[in-house]
């Protein structure tokens, strides 16, 4: 009968023990917000009044410091003869600059009044109450400057005004010395109310309230915006020559409140929370059977999908031993789990490499390598149980268990083997497809040698024909020989230029690095203006070039954009041949620098201009629109433009009918901000041809 009060004890003991520890968890809860206000509020209230001493402090300072600078500007005003004009106006100036000051009075060595000077601010200080009668404090503070010989102060004492108020002052009395001996007083009258609103700065005065006080509380004078809440008061002392005063400092914050900051509103919200989550807890101590079994359900659910993966998973420990292989790496190798765990030298391991790979795991386990470096993936081999060798990337990562330490490594293996096979398949198409490549190159190279070629050696066919032309006319003077001499020398000089020609298409085509020079833009005119000319000349066109002075330098492939200005001139001048009537055909070749980076070349002419299919078509190659064309030339002058870091488009006239071909070149100094604004840039030059080129005529 005893066994059942037994049994039903210790569950009652229990909840007796959880509900004594739950009430001390709040006990001490509640007991900790509570030293915390505590502590906080009295730590608003320490910080306070270490603010209001900090600043009746500096309040004292400011006080001292211009009580001295008072006795500064009185000692040197005292130096000067009171009977003299310019005393009389330092002393109003000193008056208007120091509002302090109420009034100056010389006084002989028998204290009588000599000179007498008013405030501005405060006049007839003394009209209520004669000086007379407030003459001892004045009287004593001289009898002791006198005795010192030094600046000495008097008590303060009160002077009734004649509007009914009143103001608080006190005298400060300066010996005058004349060869040793006392000549007479310099004595200031200062209100106190006006030494603390002068002296203190707003700042201070927006927050606390200032004041004189007598010993025994009384106050003599205040300054301030507000009045003092008497929570934070502060009191120095101030010694100046003679007497002390007494200064009072009282801030106007009241009382710290119950919650002063919000630190100690989150603190309390905080612990407030606390209070709920440990109410939360108990609740969920019921729900952990319901966790363990969710989480039982979830490592199930991980273990499934990591039996569905298609990627191989395997895990080893610090020795290199084999704990762990997924279904996808057994299907992947064709070794069972049981045939893997367990093995330091696995079986799919290739058997001539497996010194290799000993050697490799050994390096790669070792305690210097990087965890970085470990999750690199590499590629490697192995080799099914039938036999079959398989090309695998491999990616591995520390295993590291609940406690932080590394227990081994898991590695992600790919089976790469359908990848490399295509890898294979796709580098014999680029070795057929470069192959392909290179027959279209030496069909390039022959087109364009042969597109090229055309200019320089027409050139040198008219020069040849003019030379016999000459050579036939008669008997040959020193001006024939001269003229002759200059023709061989054309022919010679266009024939190197077929040369560069050769040497520029052939690097033109193998893609090579160009041989860039930089060179002035008028350089490059003065090389192909002679076959512009030559060209101009049949069709009775105009040659007109612009360019800005200083002339801009650029960095190109000289002899390629030379070929550039001849195709773009010589579609200038086969536009403007047939239907353009005469007076209209002008070319016009212009050299802007629009920027400090680049300079602008622009190919005008006057002929019909270009229809929108043709437009649009123009850059394709071997697209043209002339029977005798092959369609290569704006397509070259684009590509080499743009291997020389420019851009070649085509701009439609909007003013009228005609064409104009524009590309640009990097300039030689890039860093430049300034461009050349000469009122002669846009001079014409060249527009006639030069002697030399108009005594030689080609044939028909």
């Amino acid at each position: 009968m005893t066994a059942l009060p037994a049994a039903s004890a210790p569950p009652a003991a229990r909840r007796l023990r959880r509900a004594l520890l739950w009430g001390a968890l709040v006990a001490l809860l509640v007991v900790a917000q509570s030293l915390l206000v505590w502590l906080t509020v009295n730590h608003e209230s320490n910080r306070a009044q270490e603010q209001a001493e900090a600043a009746s402090m500096v309040a004292a300072d400011d006080v001292r410091q211009r009580a001295s600078r008072n006795l500064q500007s009185l000692q040197a005003l005292m130096w000067k003869d009171a009977s003299l004009p310019p005393w009389h106006a330092s002393a109003a100036l000193l008056l208007r600059e120091r509002r302090e000051l109420l009034q100056l009075e010389r006084r002989d060595s028998q204290m009588q009044v000599t000179e007498s000077i008013d405030s501005p601010y405060t006049p007839g200080l003394f009209q209520h109450l004669r000086r007379l009668d407030l003459s001892s404090d004045a009287l004593a503070a001289c009898t002791r400057a006198a005795r010192l010989a030094s600046p000495a102060y008097s008590r303060s004492y009160f002077v009734p005004l004649a509007s009914g108020s009143g103001v608080e002052v006190m005298d400060v009395c300066l010996p005058v010395q004349s060869s040793g001996q006392l000549a007479g007083f310099v004595v200031a009258t200062m209100s106190l109310s006006g030494l603390l609103a002068e002296a203190v700065g707003p700042e201070l005065l927006r927050g606390h309230e200032l004041s004189f006080i007598e010993g025994d509380g009384t106050r003599l004078a205040r300054a301030g915006l507000q009045r003092g809440a008497a929570v934070y008061v502060s009191e120095r002392v101030i010694d100046l020559n003679g007497v002390s005063l007494l200064l009072r400092l009282d801030s106007t914050a009241g009382s710290p409140r119950l919650i002063p900051n919000l630190a100690v509103a989150m603190v309390l919200g905080l612990s407030l929370a606390l209070g709920a989550v440990v109410t939360l807890l108990a609740r969920d101590v019921r729900r952990r059977a319901h966790v363990e079994a969710a989480l039982a359900e979830s490592l199930a659910f991980r273990k499934a999908m990591e039996d569905s993966l298609v990627t191989g998973l395997r895990a080893r420990d610090l020795q290199g031993s084999v704990t762990y292989v997924n279904p996808a790496f057994c299907a992947m190798v064709g070794f069972t789990a049981q045939q893997l765990v367990g093995l330091v030298t696995p079986p799919y391991w290739p058997p001539d490499l497996i010194e290799e790979y000993a050697r490799r795991q050994a390096a790669r386990f070792g305690s210097g390598r990087s965890l970085t470096a470990a999750r690199e993936g590499f590629e490697t081999t192995f080799v099914k149980q039938s036999g079959e060798r398989v090309s695998v990337m491999i990616f591995e990562a520390p295993l590291v268990d609940g406690a932080g330490q590394q227990t081994g490594w898991m590695s992600a293996v790919l089976d790469v083997s359908d990848q490399r096979r295509v890898e294979e398949i796709s580098r014999q198409q680029q070795v057929r497809l470069q192959a392909t490549a290179r027959l279209a190159t030496v069909g390039e190279m022959a087109s364009l040698l042969s597109h090229e070629l055309n200019q320089p050696l027409a050139a040198i066919a008219s020069y040849a024909a003019g030379s016999l032309n000459l050579m036939q006319n008669g008997p040959h003077d020193s001006d024939t020989a001269a003229l002759l001499q200059q023709a061989t020398e054309r022919i010679a000089e266009q024939a190197e230029r077929a040369g560069r020609v050769i040497k520029s298409v052939h690097d033109f085509v193998r893609r090579r690095e160009q041989s860039r020079d930089v060179v002035a833009c008028n350089q490059l005119l003065d090389a192909v203006l002679p076959l512009v000319r030559l060209q101009t000349r049949k069709s009775g066109a105009r040659v007109v070039v612009s360019v800005t002075s200083p002339a801009p330098r650029v960095v190109c492939d000289r002899t390629m954009v030379e070929q550039v200005l001849l195709n773009l001139t010589r579609n200038a001048v086969q536009a403007m041949e047939e239907l353009t009537p005469l007076d209209a055909r002008e070319l016009r070749i212009e050299v802007r620098q629009h920027h400090p980076r680049w300079v602008t070349f622009s190919v005008i002419d006057g002929g019909l201009g270009v229809s929108l299919d043709a437009a649009a078509r123009m850059f394709t190659p071997f697209f043209t629109t002339r029977i005798e064309g092959m369609g290569l030339g704006l397509s070259l002058c684009r590509t080499v433009i743009e291997q020389n870091g420019g851009a070649l488009e085509f701009v439609p006239r909007a003013g009228g009918p005609g064409t104009e071909f524009r590309f640009t070149l990097p300039a030689e100094n890039l860093g430049s901000t300034g461009l050349a604004t000469d009122a002669n840039a846009d001079a014409h030059v060249h527009a006639h041809a030069d002697h030399e080129a108009a005594s030689i005529q080609p044939t028909a």
